[in-house]
């Protein structure tokens, strides 16, 4: 996030501040929800990827190298072309993340009076006993219902690249980053916090690359909201920015804490709580740095030391410390919430060389 040149009024950095801290807290609650139950799903994309330890240990580095090859991309090639490129394959992920965002919502409105029919996507390679399946997608009349309203969204982010569209599909990313994100234990997960916490700081304070590739990258990674909304309204073009890394990374934490909680059947969401309430405090204090040194912030600086400590000091103090560090994916599952195997996993890394900048 960053002061832009222009002066903006203290209303409208106040609520382009408060916007994007609203809007980050979306897809971490919901998200977090959603993937208690998503292993229940028929279709194998929508099937939680579980992150390991291996992984988690070796993702700063593979984003790093992206990141940097992101930013030399952007200093050798022409920043319009790749921008296109960028544009064309973000609005294929795009439709298919807020497709898949809407699809609860439409299961609720949708009328009992319309038949709803089934299809079935299936790609196979080789025949007989050698038949691998490639793709197998189900989907029925509601799918195709939220496909078509998701590619009219597509199809104004690639002619407009309005904030609003942008943001829409930078939820939907979030939330499904969210949902279909495992981390398989707690000591993963704070192995991958801490290894971002290093690349997040080295890539802002050490070097331009992170800033540099944020602002020359026009693809749904971040959420943007105009400080000069209240001035020009929809047409508004000075905008504070948040990188979907700093949702998504913390989030995954957060909803595996919430797992937690239901594979403590104890009916309270202690530790969810903690997080999420740990989040706000991360978020709200790297705005404030930023605002007061006037300088772009990691915000993982922030988010990392508070949504990994405040859950520990809650377990200490409820002398369940050890018990947090055991649970695993699979303990989840005993628990009954319907969570499938654990499948490893490496994070794509579209959403995660993203800066508060």
């Amino acid at each position: 996030m960053e002061v832009a040149k222009f002066v903006a009024t203290p209303e409208g950095t106040a609520l382009a501040y408060g916007s994007l801290v609203f809007m980050a807290l979306l897809p971490i609650f919901f998200g977090a929800l959603r993937s208690v139950s998503c292993g229940k799903s028929k279709n194998s994309s929508d099937m939680p990827e579980t992150i390991t330890g291996r992984d988690a240990a070796r993702f700063p580095i593979i984003a790093s190298c992206t990141l940097f090859g992101l930013y030399l991309f952007f200093k050798i090639f022409s920043q319009e072309y790749i921008n296109l490129l960028l544009s064309m394959y973000f609005f294929v992920l795009g439709i298919l993340a807020l497709s898949h965002t809407m699809s609860p919502f439409m299961n609720r409105i949708f009328p009992a009076s319309i038949p709803i029919k089934q299809y079935q996507l299936l790609f196979t390679q080789g025949s007989g006993e050698t038949k691998e399946e490639i793709v197998n997608y189900e989907f029925d009349t509601k799918d195709m219902i939220c496909l078509v309203i998701s590619t009219v969204v597509g199809v104004w982010y690639i002619l407009k690249k309005h904030w609003i569209a942008n943001n829409l599909f930078g939820l939907a990313f979030a939330l499904n980053g969210v949902e279909l994100l495992h981390l398989n234990n707690i000591s993963t997960g704070c192995i991958l916090l801490g290894g971002l916490f290093v690349y997040d700081v080295f890539w802002v304070f050490g070097t331009n690359v992170m800033v540099t590739v944020a602002k020359s990258f026009e693809a749904p990674i971040k959420l943007v909201f105009p400080q000069d909304l209240l001035e020009k309204g929809l047409g508004a073009s000075q905008f504070a920015m948040l990188g979907l890394g700093d949702i998504v990374i913390p989030g995954i934490f957060i909803a595996l804490l919430l797992r937690f909680d239901v594979s403590l059947k104890k009916n309270t969401r202690t530790y969810f709580h903690t997080s999420f309430l740990a989040y706000i405090f991360g978020l709200g204090l790297t705005i404030w740095v930023m605002h007061t040194f006037k300088h772009a912030q990691p915000a993982l600086l922030y988010l990392v030391p508070a949504c990994i400590g405040f859950p520990v000091v809650v377990a200490l103090l409820k002398g369940e410390l050890t018990e947090m560090f055991r649970h695993s994916a699979g303990a989840t599952t005993h628990a009954g919430t319907g969570l499938g195997k654990e499948k490893k996993h490496s994070p794509n890394l579209s959403c995660q060389e993203c800066v508060l900048a």
